[in-house]
């Protein structure tokens, strides 16, 4: 029997910054990973702000896309295999939900699932200020073994462009799943061109 392809499942919610999700969606399809997405209907409207792109154009990216309140659906279950889960953005809203486990959709569904089956799960949080509830959300996550990954510019690496900031981004958040990103930038290290970050 041939060796399953590995999955990833991509979350989108509502919040600022769904150009993570587009360029992880690129990156994982570059490495062979079948993705499984779902985006919630407020990430579409944000989309339609935020980018040229329509929501058409963002599902092509993924191998299967799923609708938001479709519950039945393979990643709702814990016996469906996974590598893990990345909500890029992750609104409040869909923090607070999986920090409860008090699910309304299927995109904190499917994160719920990945905590109870001891999966990685990778919630790139946009929000700021935060306050205290915000705060403890985010500690129970963490004490629940999710991984709370803001989406933060390393300027060390000394980005020349918007897309700099959100490549090094992405590619950082794919490799917390333990999955390798070889033109990944690390401090330290040459890179697939050949360069050091602060070269």
């Amino acid at each position: 029997m041939a060796d399953q392809k590995e999955r990833v499942i991509v979350g989108i919610t509502g919040a600022s910054g769904i150009q993570y999700a587009v360029r992880i969606l690129e990156i994982l399809r570059d490495l062979g990973i079948e993705t499984h997405l779902v985006m919630s209907k407020a990430a579409e409207i944000t989309c339609a702000y935020e980018t040229d792109l329509s929501t058409s154009d963002i599902v092509s990216l993924a191998d299967v896309k799923y609708g938001i309140q479709d519950i039945a659906s393979a990643i709702a279950s814990g016996s469906f295999s996974v590598r893990g889960m990345i909500v890029a953005p992750c609104s409040i809203r869909s923090m607070s939900e999986i920090a409860t486990g008090v699910t309304s959709n299927l995109l904190t569904r499917a994160a719920d699932v990945c905590l109870k089956e001891r999966r990685r799960l990778v919630l790139m949080v946009r929000e700021s200020p935060l306050h205290a509830g915000h705060l403890r959300n985010m500690a129970t996550l963490s004490d629940l073994g999710a991984i709370i990954a803001p989406p933060l510019p390393a300027f060390y690496l000394k980005p020349r462009s918007v897309d700099d900031i959100v490549n090094q981004t992405a590619e950082r958040t794919i490799e917390l799943l333990g999955i390798t990103v070889p033109t990944a930038t690390r401090w330290g290290e040459t890179t697939a061109t050949g360069k050091r970050p602060r070269d």
